[in-house]
């Protein structure tokens, strides 16, 4: 990828609208919006003479034939996403208009920008770290408050300051260190392993709480894995629907209707579900349904949640039994189902085989869901994820990377538990440091970056 040439895009979305801007950065930006630019006339109106954050109204002209009516914002290096002099061009948001102009912008000296390549630039010209440029995706993906809140703070560069300062503390006792190794009349080591242990363990400490609230943070972010099992005709499909709030799945009286995974996404005030739908388990010769009984097990396997819904209108069978088993070691909640019909399942029967929560519903009425909803939130929250400036590392990159740099402070303790040297604590205290710097984007190599940009959408 050229870092100097002057690239351009559609910034806007896909379709039609009212608006488009085609953005343009580069050394030359300012110069190929300046030969396209002109007033109603077609006379020049010296975009190359203006300053930085001003707008100017004009037309753009491709030769001698005007294409459309523009406000042309101008934003000189560095003050601008890219640190380089920047370009936008505020045009009619038809999809026509705003492809014909990026080709007049580029027949005139930009060439396409590749998907991220104006954030990768404003990393690569050190106006913002990698957590930030992963903030700004973030944000244009956000569902609900919370994610934008926190991919607000990381963008203002929350993430990225505590991680200097850890950075800083770690660089710190190893220079010193060094230094007492290197110079031990000038620099003595009495005592300091009693110091480090206690500043090592209120790092950990702080990592460890960090890393609980941050795993809890990202079900908020990403969406919780839900896996909806049961045997036929429990209620699976219906519960889908309440939850979808329409009728998204076929509800008939024939066992087996549901015989390959029905994914969707929904949000049930603020809390993301990644909702499957699964075939019922029973014992089937039909090959088909039999195959959706095996992905079946093999959600449940990799479900954050399952939603067991049992028919509380019959007496518990074989097939109730063994789901209830499957659960047992798994987090999930029991739905006892049709509870608008004559009941024949109590909740303490239910507890002779599991000891998971169970909630009384009528997926065809809709009841139950408030308390559906309550008990979810507690698994997950644990009342202690909010929206203020607290930091939480919703990015799995980022939250590997803590983890790999958190186990070096814990066996930087253990060798000083172990009475093993100084110059022994360096060693995974830098690896801590390198596993830091990764996450803000100091130690990350072109790979990484490729496929972290790689990601963005054209224009951003």
């Amino acid at each position: 990828m050229n870092t100097r040439d002057t690239i351009a895009a559609i910034a806007t979305a896909p379709g039609n609208s009212g608006i488009g801007i085609i953005r343009i950065s580069g050394n030359d930006s300012i110069l190929t919006a300046d030969r396209i630019i002109k007033n109603r006339k077609g006379k020049k109106i010296h975009i190359i003479d203006k300053a930085s954050h001003t707008i100017s109204y004009g037309f753009v002209f491709d030769d001698e034939k005007c294409i459309d009516e523009v406000l042309v914002s101008v934003f000189r290096s560095p003050k601008s996403y890219t640190a380089e002099d920047c370009v936008e061009i505020n045009c009619h948001g038809g999809m026509y208009v705003l492809n014909r102009i990026l080709e007049i912008v580029i027949k005139n000296g930009a060439r396409l920008a590749e998907p991220g390549e104006f954030t990768r630039r404003a990393f690569l010209n050190g106006r913002i770290d990698l957590t930030q440029s992963e903030a700004v995706m973030d944000i244009i993906s956000s569902e609900n408050e919370f994610s934008i809140t926190n991919s607000i703070n990381q963008l203002r560069g929350n993430v990225r300051n505590m991680i200097i300062d850890l950075r800083n503390d770690l660089l710190n006792e190893c220079a010193f260190i060094e230094a007492a190794l290197d110079d031990p009349e000038h620099y003595s080591l009495d005592g300091y392993s009693k110091t480090l242990r206690k500043k090592m363990t209120g790092i950990k400490d702080r990592a460890d709480e960090l890393i609980k609230l941050s795993k809890d943070a990202r079900f908020l972010k990403e969406g919780i894995k839900v896996t909806i099992m049961g045997r036929p005709n429990a209620g699976k499909s219906s519960l889908l629907n309440m939850l979808l709030g329409y009728e998204r799945a076929i509800v008939t009286k024939e066992e087996g209707t549901t015989r390959d995974v029905i994914e969707e996404r929904i949000s049930l005030d603020g809390i993301v579900l990644n909702l499957m739908d699964t075939a019922g388990i029973r014992n089937s010769d039909n090959e088909a349904e039999r195959l959706g009984i095996i992905k079946t097990w093999e959600n449940g396997e990799k479900a954050d949640l399952i939603l067991l819904i049992i028919d509380s209108s019959e007496k518990i069978n074989e097939y109730d039994k063994k789901l209830l088993e499957f659960i047992n070691d798994r987090p999930a909640i029991i739905l006892l189902n049709k509870n608008d019909l004559n009941t024949v399942i109590e909740e303490t029967e239910i507890k002779k085989y599991s000891d998971r929560d169970c909630v009384s519903i009528s997926a065809k009425n809709n009841k139950g869901l408030d308390k559906l909803k309550k008990l979810i939130r507690l698994m997950f929250y644990e009342n202690k994820i909010s929206d203020n400036n607290q930091i939480y590392l919703t990015n799995i990159r980022q939250l590997d990377s803590f983890i790999k740099a958190r186990d070096s402070i814990a066996l930087v303790i253990e060798a000083i538990d172990s009475g093993m040297t100084e110059d022994v604590f360096t060693v995974d205290m830098m690896n801590a440091y390198e596993e830091l710097g990764k996450i803000i984007g100091e130690s990350t190599d072109d790979a990484l970056a490729d496929k972290i940009f790689a990601d963005f959408c054209m224009g951003k």
